[in-house]
């Protein structure tokens, strides 16, 4: 399939920032595979949803960001959804190995786990923390963790409702947690952690880039006001950087528009209901959990159905092709849908269980470069 973008193995990736960073602070048991300037503070300021094919197509809405593209994205891995690439780049590790495989995926009581809210989505909707805590299904060592027992001074500035949440402890443990509260506290936090005697590492969030998207769509009027907002955002702090300190700017998927007026629907579908005990993962991207023995007829009866708007396969196949990473442990496999089902252009496979999600205007989740590839925008040094 000529559309897929599949997940990069040169030392490109979302899993290769963090250690990259350290590795240019000249910490050992850290490589540099990204090529970084050497430094003694740095922080990495990921923009929700903000794909590198985004920046290009508005780089008149965010000149100084656009300024900073390069012929050489990361990319984000799969699938392109901000679970698994948080994760993914918090613990330098693919979702095979992390586990954190999907918008929604299985949990072992049979239910689906909903990892931004860190609860099950089955018959009855319940907090998962403390039955199947995040340390438990995340076990791996993270970036943060790894670099404060090596003296580095960590911090994590992210919204401060983050504090305790499952995907923080999930993916972003060690380090002291910066709540954060509006765009003013996030850019002081940065420059803050940047200008310390080093070394330091600090990992910053902005979200409301992706939101706009989701509810009017990228590209639209509210989306491209709110880069603006993370223009200026950034083009503060680097005014201000000292010597020494870079910055890294990055994303954890991109996004396109659809129509969900056009989606497949699951729901009132029999051919696509037919032999299916869950639906997870997102609109873009299903994971399919099949009923035992029926893997076969329901990945014909979905290839039938997609057609030429998407990729159908196997859980097995997209593990072999490298979709999750070189390594997949047995622990994870069975979080990985029976059938996955990744959607070409625009297309959507909606849900009723997912009655906000389906409705949304922007999405993300495949393997498109429109969704695949995210900037690496690198300042200071």
């Amino acid at each position: 399939m000529d559309w897929i973008v599949a997940p990069d193995a040169n030392g490109r990736a979302l899993p290769d920032v963090l250690p990259s960073l350290l590795g240019s602070m000249g910490l050992a048991g850290f490589t540099d595979t990204i090529g970084f300037p050497e430094c003694r503070t740095a922080a990495v300021l990921l923009v929700d949803g903000l794909g590198r094919d985004l920046l290009r197509d508005h780089a008149a809405d965010a000149p100084f960001l656009a300024g900073l593209l390069t012929e050489s994205p990361l990319t984000a891995g799969f699938p392109t959804t901000t679970v698994t690439s948080i994760t993914s780049l918090g613990t330098g590790r693919c979702a095979g190995e992390h586990g954190l495989v999907g918008y929604t995926f299985a949990e072992p009581t049979g239910g689906l786990l909903h990892p931004l809210s860190w609860a099950s989505r089955g018959s009855e909707r319940r907090s998962m923390l403390e039955s199947w805590p995040p340390e438990r299904a995340q076990p791996t060592t993270t970036v943060l963790e790894r670099a404060a027992a090596a003296g580095v001074d960590v911090r994590t500035a992210v919204p401060a409702e983050f504090e305790g949440s499952g995907l923080t402890r999930a993916a972003l443990r060690g380090g002291e947690f910066r709540g954060q509260r509006a765009l003013g506290d996030l850019a002081a936090e940065l420059l803050h952690a940047l200008s310390g005697d080093g070394p330091g590492l600090c990992y910053g969030y902005h979200g409301h880039l992706d939101l706009l998207g989701h509810v009017h769509g990228p590209g639209s009027l509210p989306w491209r006001m709110q880069l603006a907002q993370v223009d200026r955002l950034v083009a503060s702090v680097a005014d201000q950087m000292p010597p020494g300190s870079v910055l890294a700017v990055i994303a954890d998927h991109g996004m396109v528009e659809v129509d969900p007026a056009t989606a497949y629907d699951v729901d009132t579908d029999p051919v696509l209901a037919d032999g299916v005990r869950l639906l997870g993962g997102e609109a873009r991207a299903r994971h399919v959990y099949t009923e035992p023995g029926a893997v076969d007829e329901v990945l014909a009866a979905w290839r039938e159905r997609i057609g030429d708007d998407g990729l159908v396969l196997t859980g097995e196949q997209a593990i072999d092709e490298g979709w999750f990473g070189p390594v997949v442990s047995d622990v994870v496999r069975p979080r990985i849908g029976d059938v996955l089902a990744v959607m070409r252009e625009s297309e959507v496979v909606r849900s009723v269980a997912e009655p906000g999600e389906s409705a949304l205007r922007g999405q993300h989740g495949s393997l498109t470069s429109a969704e695949q590839y995210v900037p690496l925008l690198v300042l200071g040094g």
